[in-house]
């Protein structure tokens, strides 16, 4: 595929992947310095994102405004789809095609808590970035950042530019780690009203709701803190 066949919805900027915003457009310029090759931007911007953005999976999910990458860098945390939505926009802000990719995962390396927390090790709609570079697509995982690949011995995901960057199917002990389950596709935007539905499908309508409440309480304030929780390796 030439770049001129890209679909152009992958080059503007949304309400959501905010890619024209002024902190956006700073901090892609800023990352990438004087570098005019795609690839290197690419790869300079996913490592700005992977442990720039500490990973959250008790992150507010609910509204379009939780995705929003300029609020997503402003809050410094996120989990995987509000940090797939922010290297999506900074992807954007260097003229680089960019689109967020989902899949189901299954996570054997979780803490205790959050199993608990969400009744199963099934993350439906985990996100990750796609970037076209050099005539293809490839994918950009940056949801953990390398503080948290250390705590539960897994290795920091790395990224070439050139080849896709997917979970570990094992951690460093040679212990399962993460599973992809099932293929969902890719979306220009963040499909919110499907994560939401894919969410209360899987979770429960009533867990989801109960997180939700939680965290309108909570007004901004984190509800728990990931990473002093018990690591459990099932």
């Amino acid at each position: 595929m030439r770049r001129k066949d890209v679909d152009e919805r992958y080059l503007r900027p949304t309400a959501i992947i905010d890619s024209d915003h002024p902190e956006i457009v700073e901090l892609a310029s800023r990352t990438t310095g004087g570098s005019r090759d795609p690839v290197e931007q690419a790869v300079k911007l996913y490592y700005a994102v992977r442990d720039g953005i500490w990973y959250d999976p008790y992150s507010p999910f609910y509204r379009p405004e939780h995705y929003r990458a300029s609020n997503v860098l402003k809050r410094g945390r996120g989990y995987c789809v509000s940090k797939a939505s922010l290297l999506c926009a900074l992807g954007r802000a260097r003229g680089i095609p960019s689109r967020l990719g989902f899949a189901t995962v299954r996570n054997h390396l979780a803490t205790r808590q959050l199993l608990e927390y969400m009744g199963t090790d099934i993350f439906v709609y985990h996100g990750y970035t796609e970037f076209f570079l050099e005539g293809r697509w490839v994918k950009a995982t940056p949801a953990f950042n390398i503080e948290l690949c250390r705590r539960h011995n897994v290795p920091p995901l790395e990224f070439n530019g050139r080849e896709d960057s997917l979970f570990h199917p094992y951690n460093n002990e040679n212990k399962r780690f993460m599973e992809y389950v099932e293929d969902l596709g890719t979306h220009h935007d963040v499909p919110l009203d499907r994560i939401l539905a894919a969410w209360r499908a899987t979770y429960g309508a009533e867990r989801v709701e109960r997180w939700i409440a939680t965290m309108e309480r909570a007004e901004g304030r984190p509800v728990r803190d990931f990473y002093r929780e018990e690591v459990w390796e099932g």
